[in-house]
């Protein structure tokens, strides 16, 4: 007479067990590889709410997952700085360290250079284009509560600046203040500042420049 055939009961737990490895593992990716997944920058200051927001192109969020050079492009009121920083040829090497920029804003920049000024330094004079932008760069991410903690931060120019806090505001040295402060991007930091820092050209002061 023959029998039905029947399961192994250790062989079915086993099964069991694999096929819920497989479903858990299949849900939350490989738990020995970091998580990638951007986390909503906490953005604060005056002038966020001229940038992108919520599910805008080029919001906090997405950006948190860009390189600086991307995420510059995304943020209208740094158009400037952005072309700098291209300008220089120092972003290659300093995407691959984390860094904080303090980026001015384009009024910032309008504020202090005349047209002639800002494209000479663009088309000319690239030494002190580079010195310039070097003055707003910090090695390191640095929040804008970290920076306030530490009371100093040392810029690639091998500048000291010294960083207060009074009430909702953070400024840097005596005369810059953070009006957006706290952007994420690919192992970086991006606090937007109202003013131009480092040293600048002797015939540097106007408005209207091209941007």
């Amino acid at each position: 007479m023959s029998y039905p055939r029947t399961r192994h009961p250790r062989r079915a737990g086993a099964l069991l067990a694999a096929a819920l490895l497989l479903t858990v593992t299949a849900c939350t990716g490989d738990p020995h590889q970091p998580d990638t997944t951007p986390v909503a920058a906490q953005i604060s200051g005056p002038l966020c709410a001229a940038l992108p927001a919520g599910d805008e192109p080029g919001n906090p969020t997405y950006l948190a997952g860009q390189p600086v050079a991307t995420a510059l492009q995304w943020m209208p009121t740094l158009t400037t700085f952005e072309a700098a920083l291209r300008t220089s040829g120092l972003l290659p090497d300093l995407e691959r360290d984390g860094i904080t920029l303090l980026a001015p804003s384009d009024d910032a920049f309008a504020a202090t250079f005349s047209d002639d000024t800002w494209d000479a330094l663009m088309t000319r004079d690239q030494d002190k284009l580079r010195t310039l932008v070097k003055a707003h760069i910090i090695p390191g991410t640095h929040t804008l509560d970290d920076l306030a903690d530490d009371g100093t931060a040392t810029t690639l120019d091998g500048a000291t600046l010294t960083v207060t806090r009074t009430g909702d505001t953070t400024r840097f040295g005596d005369k810059a203040d953070a009006v957006c402060g706290d952007y994420q991007a690919t192992r970086a930091r991006i606090h937007i500042i109202n003013t131009v820092l480092g040293p600048l050209p002797a015939d540097a002061g106007g408005s209207g420049h091209r941007g």
